[in-house]
C-alpha cells in the first residue's frame, strides 16, 4: 500500500481500498443524498481512534477491517466518498489541526463486506462518518460551489479510440448477481484484474471491465497522487465526457514524474523510465484526453469539530 504520498515507493495492485488508492465505483452519488443519509448511521463493532506519529497509509478489506492513519480532512473526505473521490479542496472549515494532525484508526465491522455493482460498500464509508461524528463530535453541511475539474473526453477528431482500449465482452451483471448468490468468484492470475473491475498499481492502471464513468473516478485519483505531497488537497474531479457506454478493458501504463523507490512487486515489468507521461499515454494508448473545464460541485462544510475523545 502507498504510505506517503511525499515518499512514493512501490506497491501491490490492490482492489478494494478506499481514498487515495483503488476503487471499483461505477457511479458517484450527490453528496446532498449522502448527507440525507439513514437517521441511524452504521457503526463500528470495534473500533479505535488516537493520534499518530507514525506513516500515513490506509486500507479496507472485505473482511470488515479498516485500518488507516490519515490527517482528519482525509477522514472526511473518506466519509463522504460514495463512488467519486472527493478531493480535500472540497472540504470547506474547520481549525487548522485537521490538515496537519495525524490519527490512526483501526476498527472492524461486525460482518464483511458484500460485493456491490456500485464498488465498495457504501456501509463502510457511513461507518467512518459516524464514527467521525462520534469522537471528533463532527457536525457538517452541503454547498454548491463552482470548481475546476478535468473533463475526459476522446482525443481524436474521427471519434476510434486507442489500440489499448477495447469493449468488454463479459456479462458484468449476470456475474455480479452470481457472486452475491453464493457463486465463487472467477478465478485470476496474480496481477490480473478482476473480469468487471480494475486494479491500479505504481503508474498503471489494469482494467478487466469497468465505465468510463468509473475510469474517470480512478483518474481522479491518479491525477491526485501525480501532484505529490499535495495528493488530493488540490486534486481536481475527472468527469467522464466521452460519451462512451458500456465496460472498457485496456492497459494504462505511464512514467511518473518521480520513479517509485524500491522493486516492483512480483509478476509486473519495471516501470519504463522513457515511457510516456500520463496525458501523452492516456492519448496514445486509450485514445483519451483530459480537458480543463469549471463546473458546479458540491462541497462538505465544516460546521462543528473537535479533538478526538480518548479510547
Amino acid at each position: 500500500m502507498p504510505v506517503r504520498r511525499a515518499d512514493i515507493h512501490f506497491v501491490p495492485f490492490v482492489v478494494f481500498t478506499v481514498a487515495g488508492m483503488v476503487l471499483a465505483a461505477p457511479t458517484a452519488v450527490p453528496l446532498r443524498a449522502q448527507a440525507q443519509a439513514p437517521t441511524q448511521l452504521p457503526r463500528f463493532e470495534v473500533a479505535s481512534v488516537k493520534p499518530s506519529t507514525g506513516r500515513t497509509g490506509e486500507r479496507g478489506d472485505p473482511s470488515g477491517r479498516y485500518i488507516a492513519t490519515r490527517t482528519l480532512k482525509f477522514f472526511i473526505a473518506d466519509a463522504f466518498f460514495f463512488g467519486q473521490p472527493l478531493a480535500m479542496s472540497r472540504v470547506i472549515g474547520g481549525p487548522v489541526w485537521i490538515e496537519s494532525a495525524l490519527f490512526e484508526i483501526n476498527a472492524k465491522a461486525s460482518t464483511g463486506w458484500q460485493p456491490s455493482p456500485d464498488g465498495p460498500p457504501r456501509e463502510l464509508f457511513l461507518m467512518i462518518r459516524s464514527l467521525l461524528e462520534e469522537r471528533f463530535k463532527l457536525a457538517t453541511h452541503i454547498e454548491t460551489r463552482e470548481l475546476p475539474v478535468f473533463e475526459l473526453v476522446l482525443a481524436r477528431a474521427n471519434g476510434s479510440l486507442g489500440p489499448e482500449l477495447r469493449r468488454s465482452t463479459v456479462d458484468c451483471d449476470a456475474l455480479i448477481a452470481a457472486i452475491q448468490a453464493g457463486a465463487p468468484r472467477p478465478t485470476r492470475q496474480p496481477n490480473e484484474p478482476p473480469p468487471c473491475g480494475a486494479m491500479r498499481g505504481p503508474a498503471r492502471v489494469l482494467a478487466g471491465g469497468i465505465p468510463m464513468a468509473q475510469f474517470a473516478n480512478m483518474l481522479t485519483l491518479v491525477m491526485a497522487d501525480a501532484n505529490g505531497p499535495a495528493g488530493r488537497d488540490d486534486g481536481r474531479v475527472v468527469i467522464d465526457k466521452t460519451g462512451l457506454s458500456g465496460r472498457f478493458a485496456f492497459t494504462l501504463a505511464w512514467t511518473p514524474e518521480r520513479m517509485p523507490e524500491g522493486t516492483p512487486p512480483p509478476g509486473l515489468p519495471p516501470i519504463d523510465p522513457n515511457g510516456p507521461a500520463l496525458v501523452t499515454a492516456l492519448q496514445e494508448q486509450l485514445g483519451l484526453k483530459l480537458h480543463p473545464a469549471r463546473s458546479r460541485m458540491e462541497v462538505v462544510v465544516i460546521d462543528h469539530v473537535e479533538q478526538p475523545t480518548p479510547d
